[in-house]
């Protein structure tokens, strides 16, 4: 039988949490609530709407599922979350089913990119809480395959990255189908003005829990600047890998730029695989899985998995591209040291960008190192990443007869739309 430390016990037994879901967190070895879940936990277990603000990797999928879940279970409700992306819903989902398996809890994903089908019979089977992704949450509205009018408790994580995404109206939409009397929990790392007045308008009188000002980064994340020029970013790249021998993960800010990227570290030898809104739900599911696992070393991705990767003890954050948005480098840099772990984080930043330099230095309230450039590898063949625009007017086919690019408009049916 194993033993339980009753001290241990108490750091959770304090806030008010149920003896069966103290249980749970005891056999998953949660023992120390982290200081979003100790402030936000014994409000929301009241009932009250919460807005929680805290920086990434600091444990706020328990902050509001462990009260979410108890208050449910209590009144036989049903809870809903809204998250940014597909790879959130699904950690989300995965940590609200283990912490109540106990309750036999059923829960529903429902993001794009999965089977409508699925979903369905999913949610036909009454689920106590869906965790959605705005767009495909509206498209099962649309077609009456799920009804929120027995909504309790609705949660809406990262929400400044769902506006910046361009779900508002779609956010706004869902709102106005939810019933008025429930409890509403906004959390996330940042917390601009547009998410207050949402706040403000969806809410009834919430709490503001801050456990660290807005654009605060993890403890343990030790920070670097490199000012490289373009063409020496992949060399640059190189030079790093040699010098960094754990696992990496690295933020460019397009799709293609990930692609070409993830081609070039292949080349170098190194396991590595890409996650973007260019690929399916299956490959990005693949990808993250590999990377957990440690079949890739490398994960190249976009913001639109900055929120969505969950892994410890990923060694380097590496920013080959700085962020559109500047709030986005805290996200991006809280992939590493997480939960109370040490990591590195490494920009490069053109010598045309010292301006924005400037403005991540004021999110975060420190002046960020700038390193001096090492001596970097002899350029390969694949060091040069051709952007769209310096493709040359005339180039090779795979016979090796010089042709000009086509003109002629492709097939209808074999265009493709690479939408996000």
């Amino acid at each position: 039988m194993e033993t339980i430390n009753q001290s241990e016990i108490s750091a959770f037994s304090s806030l008010g949490i149920a003896p069966h879901l103290l249980e749970t967190l005891t056999k998953y070895k949660y023992t120390t609530p982290t200081p979003i879940q100790s402030q936000a936990i014994p409000v929301a277990i009241t009932g009250k709407d919460v807005v929680g603000i805290a920086q990434t990797g600091t444990g706020k999928t328990l902050a509001f599922g462990i009260p979410m879940i108890q208050r449910l279970y209590e009144m036989k409700g049903r809870g809903l979350v809204i998250l940014p992306t597909r790879e959130l819903a699904l950690q989300v989902e995965e940590a609200l089913r283990k912490i109540g398996a106990a309750l036999n809890l059923r829960t529903a994903v429902v993001i794009g990119g999965a089977s409508m089908r699925t979903q369905i019979i999913a949610l036909s089977r009454d689920p106590h809480i869906i965790i959605a992704t705005p767009g495909r949450l509206n498209d099962h509205l649309e077609q009456r395959n799920v009804s929120l009018s027995k909504i309790q408790i609705v949660v809406l994580d990262e929400a400044d990255r769902m506006l910046d995404m361009g779900f508002a109206p779609q956010i706004q939409r869902i709102f106005h189908l939810l019933p008025k009397e429930r409890q509403t929990m906004l959390f996330s790392a940042t917390m601009p003005a547009e998410i207050m007045k949402m706040a403000a308008h969806h809410m009834q009188l919430p709490v503001r829990i801050e456990v660290a000002p807005q654009g605060t980064t993890a403890d343990k994340v030790t920070q670097e600047i490199f000012v490289v020029q373009k063409e020496a970013k992949v060399r640059l790249v190189e030079k790093l890998l040699q010098e960094y021998n754990g696992t990496t993960l690295i933020f460019t800010r397009t799709k293609h730029g990930a692609k070409r990227l993830t081609d070039a570290i292949q080349d170098m030898g190194h396991t590595a695989a890409e996650i973007h809104s260019n690929r399916s739900l299956s490959q990005r599911r693949e990808a993250l899985d590999g990377f957990k696992s440690g079949k890739y070393r490398v994960l190249i991705a976009t913001d639109i998995a900055s929120r969505g990767i969950d892994v410890t003890g990923i060694e380097l954050v590496l920013n080959f591209d700085l962020p559109t948005n500047t709030e986005d480098y805290v996200h991006r840099i809280g992939r590493t040291a997480r939960a109370g772990a040490g990591g590195h984080a490494i920009s490069f930043a053109m010598p045309d960008q010292r301006k924005d330099l400037r403005d991540i230095e004021r999110l975060v309230k420190k002046t960020l190192p700038i390193s001096p450039l090492p001596e970097l590898p002899p350029a390969r063949a694949s060091h040069h990443i051709v952007q769209p625009e310096q493709r040359p007017r005339f180039f090779r086919n795979t016979r090796g007869v010089s042709r000009r690019p086509s003109t002629q408009a492709a097939p209808r049916h074999r265009r493709r739309s690479y939408n996000s």
